[in-house]
């Protein structure tokens, strides 16, 4: 990191400033960080992080030489490939180690999975202020951050304690459907009858839980995502385009595990990016964009919005789960926002907002969904409230998650450091609150299962036809392409065989 680089051989004057990451020791004695600025009297002039200016090299090589000409001052370039470093996690230790706490935060993670212990936290806290040698001290100290760090979100006071069978649902939009003949699924209707998905037979290639939209299937992915594009611009969102590789740091500050037994996250091998990981959704490169920077208050909320491709290692836990309802990638418009946290409503506000965006999506879509408060159980380890959005999916005579919104609190920010600056100077941890606006294999089968008519016919949901040059339904077309995979155990020849 820039500032580590420069910390050990800044001359007398130098024009950039450390990172906040640089103070990071003197900052756990609660000294703020402005505070530690100005007692830096060699700094002529005061660059923070945020403001993500990029220095090259040889610049910074120039400037060095010119404020102090002593080859102690030059910086080797091997001191700029360093391992990526997540910043300290700034974490609410008043509150975790207050025993007034202690039962709330118990009760809470009992009532979620019971992941995280706050009696250890205490006890390696007690062990950390009673041990004087120094090195003991600081492998304590990394311990009880470890410990601390899988302590939860608090729970919203009025989530309901259970799994998930204790959801309840607080709003049906649309009515079902009756079909004279018996609805066929996803597979049914786009594989053998309107012949544009392929996501059987797919071992020797890419392995199960893949798939390929082809013809007008792939148009209609490209029109659900234009179409929700199009209405959260009008929502005040900014369109991001996100990487899909992240290193494991910024994905388990987020409350994903990246080396739990039943992770869903893809890691690169070792040598492969200091073993960065696939993103399994844009919150995570989001949450990504702003670590370590500090918004000014008046800047907040801030609404983002991202494409990006989502690769996820899970596993049909049912038999009906099978087909495009549970793959490994597949394609996903993220919001995600950020707000200040000054009356305690603010990032309550967005979630709501977020909750009617997707309603108003799907209900132009013409689905039959219902929306779901979702219980402790169902949290996982960042959120503070999560509501889920399910469709009915008639090929499998079920309800099927299409979307969720989650208010995460301070839970993410405090890991990253990503604050906001009020007029007075003074920083605080901001909330990040996320939703799925479409995860297109889901969206598809809901409008296909919804919109099926008789022949192998489909009619389009109209807010799609624009983007469709018109289209008002798919046809099977006897004059299609179509090609029959077959697995085979051929044996190619050996030179022997020759």
């Amino acid at each position: 990191m820039l500032g580590h680089s420069l910390r050990k051989t800044v001359p007398d004057t130098i024009r950039i400033i450390f990172c906040h990451s640089c103070f990071r020791r003197l900052s756990s004695t609660q000294t703020s960080y402005w505070s530690l600025l100005s007692r830096k009297k060699n700094i002529e002039k005061i660059v923070p992080c945020n403001t993500r200016q990029k220095f090259h090299r040889s610049a910074l090589n120039q400037g060095a030489t010119q404020e102090s000409p002593s080859a102690s001052s030059k910086i080797e370039p091997a001191e700029w490939d360093q391992p990526f470093q997540l910043p300290e996690p700034e974490l609410d230790w008043p509150f975790l180690l207050s025993s007034a706490n202690t039962e709330a935060i118990d009760n809470n993670i009992s009532n979620r999975k019971g992941i995280g212990d706050i009696h250890k936290v205490l006890e390696l806290s007690q062990s950390l202020a009673a041990e004087q040698n120094v090195d003991k001290k600081e492998h304590i100290r990394r311990q009880l951050l470890a410990e601390a760090l899988d302590i939860p979100n608090m729970s919203h006071p009025n989530a309901i304690i259970g799994d998930e069978s204790k959801a309840r649902v607080i709003e049906l939009v649309g009515e079902l459907k009756e079909f004279k003949d018996k609805p066929r699924n996803i597979s049914e209707i786009a594989g053998k009858g309107l012949k544009m998905l392929r996501h059987e037979n797919l071992t020797f290639s890419s392995g199960s839980k893949t798939y390929y939209l082809e013809d007008e299937l792939a148009e209609l992915e490209r029109a659900i995502v234009s179409f929700t594009i199009d209405r959260l611009f009008t929502k005040g969102f900014e369109l991001v385009s996100v990487p899909d590789l992240l290193y494991s740091g910024v994905i388990n500050s987020c409350g994903f595990k990246t080396t739990s037994g039943r992770s869903q996250v893809y890691q690169l091998h070792d040598k492969c990016l200091n073993g960065a990981c696939l993103a399994g959704t844009a919150e995570m490169s989001l949450a990504g964009y702003f670590m370590n920077e500090t918004i000014p208050l008046e800047q907040l909320p801030k609404r983002m919005m991202a494409v990006s491709r989502c690769y996820r290692a899970e596993a049909a836990e049912k038999a009906i789960e099978k087909g495009l309802y549970r793959v490994h990638h597949f394609t996903k418009v993220e919001m995600f926002g950020l707000t200040a946290n000054e009356d305690g409503t603010e990032s309550e506000k967005l979630l709501q907002e977020i909750l009617s965006i997707e309603k108003e999506l799907f209900s132009d879509l013409g689905l039959h969904f219902r929306i779901l408060d979702m219980p402790t159980q169902e949290l996982g380890a960042p959120a503070h409230k999560k509501f889920d959005i399910e469709a009915w999916m008639y090929g499998k005579q079920m309800w099927g998650e299409i979307s969720s919104c989650s208010n995460c609190t301070d839970y993410q920010s405090r890991r990253l450091n990503i604050k906001y600056m009020l007029p007075s100077g003074h920083l605080k941890h901001v909330h990040t609150v996320n939703g799925t606006a479409c995860a297109v294999p889901r969206m598809i089968t809901s409008i296909l299962e919804q919109n099926q008519q008789k022949r192998r016919k489909i009619t389009i949901p109209k807010v799609l036809q624009p983007y469709l040059n018109g289209k008002i339904e798919y046809t099977a077309e006897v004059t299609r392409s179509w090609y029959t995979y077959m697995k085979t155990l051929r044996r190619d020849p050996s030179p022997e065989d020759s």
